[in-house]
């Protein structure tokens, strides 16, 4: 048996082992949100430390997907994915539509815990529904059944385009049969 956290910390080794993978975001390379701790076996070398800046992150692994990198990109919460919205709507989401290529990456974003303590309102949002109706050309997989994990990353990283994938991090210890 393996936890949820378990098979995301197995996903992100899998894609760390990709020479053009690279992982990028706030509080990934120095411990700070439950999502860092699922980096424990990536390379520290791929890792792309940055402040609170989300708008700027999201158009930095734009960028860096642009010269070829396969990016994942780390928003601990979906309300802090909001400050990200001009580039995720308006570049990312459109990107094939403007230059007819393909980019990867892969968005992974938590919503944020109810139980055990509630962080407030303004760190508890789920706008999944909204951002697909913003996003259209971006895949978004919701990953509330842990055994989905392993196939939904298999596909984000083996597939052409942009994958918001959705994780629960409140369930980081639920026991899963693997």
């Amino acid at each position: 048996m393996k936890t949820y956290k378990e098979l995301l910390t197995l996903e992100m080794e899998k894609i760390g082992k990709d020479p053009a993978s690279i992982f990028v975001g706030q509080q990934v390379l120095f411990p700070g949100n439950p999502m860092s701790a699922t980096l424990e076996k990536v390379n520290k070398n791929k890792i792309i430390e940055l402040p609170v800046m989300e708008e700027t992150q999201m158009g930095v692994s734009l960028g860096l997907a642009m010269t070829g990198k396969k990016v994942v990109t780390f928003y601990p919460r979906w309300d802090f994915s909001i400050s990200a919205t001009n580039q995720l709507v308006n570049h990312v989401d459109k990107f094939k539509l403007m230059t007819g290529k393909d980019v990867k990456i892969i968005c992974r974003i938590g919503k944020g815990a109810d139980f055990p303590l509630d962080p407030g309102h303004q760190h508890k949002g789920n706008y999944l529904n909204e951002y697909k109706a913003l996003c259209p050309n971006i895949t978004f997989i919701d990953l509330q059944n842990p055994y989905d994990i392993e196939k939904s990353y298999e596909k984000a990283f083996n597939n052409a385009g942009i994958f918001c994938l959705i994780e629960y991090p409140e369930r980081y210890n639920d026991k899963v049969v693997s």
